[in-house]
Order: structure tokens, then sequence, then C-alpha cells
């Protein structure tokens, strides 16, 4: 009997692995071993990047509140305390997008939180 080998399987792996790698650079587009090396490690990066994301949407969001919070006078941490002692429940990208795009509003979140932490520090 004689030997069967992989055949039309073999093609279509290879056709879907140099299909998933479209667009690399050089060889890692057009031959088999290098594009799917190349696919293991943009497979990794994303796996991580996806999780790095979210760290670098939230560090974005505080610096602008932070900026935000200065150009009214108080600092980021004595503004963020006043809210959660009011029971103000806006997450920071909300906030970040407050202090963008109404000023107004912000302001008033301000004098919310700087209304709650005086209180507190008058307290003590």
């Amino acid at each position: 009997m004689s030997r069967a080998r992989k055949g039309a399987a073999r093609t279509q792996a290879r056709r879907k692995l140099l299909r998933e790698a479209r667009g690399y650079f050089g060889t890692k587009s057009r031959h088999k071993q290098q594009a799917k090396v190349a696919l293991m490690r943009a497979k990794r990066y994303a796996w991580r990047d996806r999780r790095a994301r979210k760290r670098d949407f939230r560090a974005l969001w505080i610096t602008r509140i932070t900026a935000a919070c200065r150009m009214r006078g108080t600092r980021y941490s004595l503004f963020i305390n006043g809210l959660q002692r009011a029971g103000v429940l806006l997450n920071r990208k909300m906030l970040s997008l407050i202090a963008i795009e109404d000023p107004k509003t912000f302001d008033s979140l301000v004098e919310i939180a700087k209304k709650n932490t005086s209180a507190v520090a008058a307290a003590a």
C-alpha cells in the first residue's frame, strides 16, 4: 500500500496560514515557516496589548482629569475623594469626557467635591 500524504489538507493549512500573514513584510507573508513564526509573535503581542490598552486608557483619563482639576485649583486625589464621599458614581472615562466637552458641568462637580472634602477637613 502506498504511503498517504496530507495532500489537500496540507495545501489548505498553508493557504490559511499565509492568508493570516497577508500584509506582513518580505518573506513573512510568502513563506510558510516565516509566516508561522511571525503570526505566533503577533498573536502574543496582541494578547498582551489587549490588556495593556485598558491600563493605558485609564492613565489617559486620569491625566485629563488631573489637568482639568489643576485649572480649577484642586488636586485629582481630593477631587475623586470628594466625589466618592458625595456619592457621585461617575467613572474616570465619563469624568474625562465631561471635563473636555462640558466644562460647566465639570465646574459643578469640582464644587461638589470641594464641599465634601472641606467638610471632612473641618471635622478633623
